[in-house]
């Protein structure tokens, strides 16, 4: 057994309580912001459980997280009605029993008190501990947390289900614990955003041996906007997590460097804005048969001076050589180009502005043929794509397929 003392808190396992959530009726939204809290502190989260209000249930669930994990967090179950199961399933786990607490039972009867309203007796098992937990103060609820220590070293953490009572409760009361306690590892992470690759390319190219490794851990993600790799990593004995990162990085950016468009959190609008306030300059566009998926996507881009959707019914969204692939150079092709470069024209007047894009949208045997153009001072660029699938999800990739060429153009100009 590790001596209490010396336990450091590397490991962790969640569970979210309540019948509400495994039946669906209430979107679970604690286990996925602890998940990420506790990642960025060097804790490895090896699962997340969802137990509905069953005693035995709920008790066995503490049971094995706790032979697995130094630290088991829950959220819910600690209202004051008879399926509110957190507070017996604890006591059950770590052998003890709960009573109700003089300081906790005063500060409850005040909260009823003080509004003039009858204390119900029911309320009284939100005083409850058992003799190994400490009370975490909740100033927006009426439910206490639990801090449980065990008497090897690993910690219990009960919280209440709402996120407005959780949150401030996690972030004043229980963070502030549990790094006094010796919590996670230093941590290094980097996100890289790519665009016009797909998930299962990006992992052909990187391969199996660095998608299978477990420190530095490199992983993709298929995104709305785009598809993310993402470097993290632990300190070793002998390798900071920041050294590990960078090797992992370099390898990363020698496969797909060319697909790589921002980093972090980055969104669209964000890349785009950042451009166009290093040239000085500002954006207007046309969108045709896109459904305005351009201008949600561009939707926090405050350089855009005129956004303009064609409805996808109208003839200029409609009309196309159905027998022409979008990337031929057939004479109908180029004076479609040429008819959408008024477009992206038009815009720039309109708005006033030094850019002006045009995208045009049409279905052509189950995928969208995209055409784009960007007008700028010094002339205009422009490109065909076809892009996977029709409909809603068509012409979102159309809009995102937009975007990618317009900051790859932007970021040509000097």
């Amino acid at each position: 057994m590790v001596p209490a003392e010396s336990r450091r808190l590397l490991t962790a396992e969640l569970l979210s309580i309540g019948t509400e959530i495994t039946v669906g009726d209430t979107r679970d939204t604690n286990a996925g912001e602890l998940a990420r809290s506790l990642t960025a502190r060097g804790v490895e989260v090896r699962r997340l459980s969802a137990v509905p209000d069953d005693l035995p249930t709920v008790t066995a669930a503490f049971g094995t997280a706790l032979e697995r994990a130094d630290l088991v967090i829950s959220t819910g179950g600690l209202g004051p009605t008879p399926d509110d199961l957190t507070r017996e399933a604890i006591a059950a786990v770590c052998g003890e029993s709960p009573a109700v607490d003089p300081d906790l039972e005063a500060w409850l009867r005040q909260l009823w008190a003080r509004r003039g309203i009858a204390f119900p007796e029911l309320n009284l098992k939100q005083a409850w501990l058992i003799p190994s937990a400490t009370s975490l103060a909740n100033p927006n609820g009426t439910a206490p947390g639990w801090f449980v220590s065990r008497p090897d070293g690993r910690l219990i953490v009960a919280m209440p289900g709402p996120p407005r009572e959780m949150r401030p409760m996690w972030s004043d009361e229980v963070v502030p614990r549990l790094e006094a306690r010796g919590l996670g590892r230093p941590v290094a992470a980097r996100t890289y955003r790519l665009a016009g690759i797909g998930e299962s390319q990006v992992a052909e190219l990187l391969g199996e041996t660095m998608l299978r490794a477990a420190n530095p851990l490199v992983a993709t993600y298929a995104r709305a906007e785009a598809v993310d790799v993402r470097i993290s990593a632990v300190a070793e004995s002998d390798r900071s997590a920041d050294d590990l990162v960078e090797a992992a990085a370099t390898v990363v950016l020698g496969h797909l460097g060319t697909y790589i468009w921002a980093t972090g959190e980055t969104s669209w609008s964000d890349a785009i804005a950042e451009r166009l306030g290093q040239l000085g300059w500002t954006l207007s566009a046309v969108e045709i048969g896109t459904g305005g998926a351009l201008g949600a996507l561009f939707a926090d881009l405050a350089a855009l001076r005129f956004d303009e959707s064609i409805a996808l019914e109208a003839p200029a969204a409609t009309a196309h050589r159905p027998s022409a692939e979008p990337d031929t150079d057939a004479p109908d092709d180029d004076a479609q180009i040429h008819d959408l470069a008024r477009y992206a024209h038009l815009a720039r007047e309109l708005g006033g502005s030094e850019v002006g894009l045009a995208v045009r949208a049409r279905p052509r045997t189950g995928d969208m043929a995209v055409s784009i153009v960007v007008a700028l001072p010094a002339g205009d660029r422009h490109v065909r794509r076809a892009v996977f699938l029709t409909g809603q999800m068509g012409r979102m990739r159309a809009a995102l397929s937009a975007a990618s060429f317009l900051l790859e153009v932007l970021r040509e100009q000097t």
